[in-house]
């Protein structure tokens, strides 16, 4: 039985050869999305637990954002609600989609500064580990980092370089997708701290990501990055750090469909975890 000790959530990219069991709720005429009490419920516990987890953990952009955000403790917030705060600092949206979209879609919305997020919460047989991104992890994880416009900035130039991009390249593109925007790990003058949202959405990683000293922590080559693999359903045995969230920003003004073939002609590196048949990063 997986629990605390085995991360959350799971990167969105992937393919819908395979069936969710939840659906995401759609809007009623008055724009809303109406939640049962039991869903908000398991909303206040996760906020409550994650948000005493995070502390002096995460680092202090995503604090800033938790804050502009503003969001419900005891209720699943609006995305009318995280829009405005969104369009207002760096012009992003969140976007109502289904449990699992498809990478054309994934990086079409990022693209267009739309952040998908499927409109369903885990059920509580899942609460403490869940392989699909629900409303708590796209919503708690990685949108207070979308006020930063470095952050919010690398993630839709990402968007416009994975829609043009073909199957192969998308591939490799997932990998800095993967060690950044989901399990990226920042150096303060504090200490390590976290910014990646896989991370902060998930009590057990949060803990192990800065605590463990069987994993590996070395500074971000972009290169590195796309030819180290992963697993989605593990503790990441590698986690890469940048000094600051402007870096980002630096990445993406950078040639990234060059590196994308430097690292292809490369190849990959050896896996740092027993392979698994199921864990892929593209798509059949």
């Amino acid at each position: 039985m997986l629990g605390l000790n085995t991360p959350v959530v799971i990167m969105k990219l992937r393919c819908m050869s395979k069936q969710s069991k939840y659906i995401s709720k759609e809007y009623n005429q008055q724009g809303l999305i109406e939640w049962l009490p039991a869903e908000n419920q398991i909303w206040s516990e996760l906020y409550a637990q994650q948000i005493a987890v995070i502390e002096g953990r995460a680092c202090d952009e995503y604090i800033q954002g938790l804050s502009q955000l503003k969001l419900p403790t005891h209720r699943v917030p609006q995305l009318t609600e995280v829009n405005r705060v969104l369009q207002q600092s760096t012009g992003w949206q969140v976007k109502q989609v289904p449990a699992l979209i498809n990478f054309d879609e994934f990086f079409h919305m990022l693209a267009n500064k739309q952040f998908p997020v499927a409109t369903f919460i885990r059920s509580r047989s899942e609460f403490d580990y869940l392989q699909e991104p629900d409303i708590f992890h796209e919503i708690f994880g990685h949108c207070p980092l979308l006020t930063n416009p470095a952050f919010a900035h690398f993630t839709h130039r990402y968007g416009q370089l994975g829609h043009q991009a073909t199957k192969e390249q998308r591939a490799y593109l997932a990998r800095l997708y993967w060690f950044t925007v989901e399990f990226g790990l920042l150096n303060t003058s504090q200490g390590l701290r976290i910014y990646g949202g896989g991370i902060l959405s998930s009590p057990g990683e949060t803990h192990y990501a800065l605590e463990s000293d069987t994993v590996i922590r070395q500074p971000l080559d972009i290169i590195e990055v796309m030819r180290t693999p992963y697993r989605i359903d593990i503790m990441q045995p590698i986690y890469f750090t940048i000094n600051q969230l402007q870096q980002l920003d630096e990445i993406s003004q950078q040639d990234i469909m060059t590196l994308v073939t430097q690292a292809q002609k490369l190849g990959m590196h050896s896996p740092k975890f027993v392979q698994k048949h199921t864990a892929k990063i593209s798509c059949p």
